[in-house]
C-alpha cells in the first residue's frame, strides 16, 4: 500500500467568503416565522386553547420584534438603509365627482340628467344651463 502526503502552504489557499452579519438574525427571524405557522396549524387543528393560541402568539411576536430591531440597529451601525416600518395609512378617498346640475331656465328647478323636459314645470330645456 502506498500512501501520498501532500502538503499546501497557507498563502495558497482560497480565502474564506466573508460571513454576513445578518446571517444568525435571518436564521433567527425564519425560525420564529415558522414557528408561528406551526402554533396556528396546531390552534387550527384545535391542539391549542385560545389563551395558549395567544400568549404563545405574542410571545413569538415579541421576539421577532427584538430580533427585527436588532436587524436595524445593525444596518445602522454599518451604514446601510434602514427600512422605516411605518402603520400603512389608509389612502385618502378619492374625491367624489362633481355632479353637473341641470337647470330649467323656465322654472329654475336641478336636475342631475341632462332632460329634454322639465320634471317641475313641463316646459322644453333645450336651453339648457349647467350649474
Amino acid at each position: 500500500m502506498v500512501g501520498y502526503l501532500i502538503f499546501i502552504r497557507a498563502v495558497d489557499l482560497p480565502t474564506a467568503a466573508p460571513v454576513s452579519p445578518f446571517r444568525h438574525l435571518d436564521e433567527r427571524k425564519a425560525a420564529i416565522y415558522e414557528g408561528l405557522r406551526d402554533l396556528q396549524f396546531e390552534y387550527r387543528l384545535d391542539k391549542l386553547s385560545d389563551e395558549d393560541y395567544n400568549s404563545t402568539k405574542i410571545e413569538l411576536q415579541k421576539e421577532l420584534a427584538k430580533v427585527r430591531a436588532e436587524e436595524d440597529r445593525l444596518k445602522a451601525e454599518l451604514g446601510q438603509p434602514v427600512a422605516k416600518t411605518v402603520a400603512a395609512k389608509p389612502a385618502p378617498p378619492a374625491p367624489a365627482p362633481v355632479a353637473q346640475k341641470h337647470t330649467c331656465p323656465t322654472c329654475g328647478a336641478q336636475f342631475e340628467k341632462a332632460l329634454k323636459f322639465c320634471g317641475e314645470c313641463g316646459k322644453p330645456m333645450s336651453e339648457t344651463e349647467t350649474a
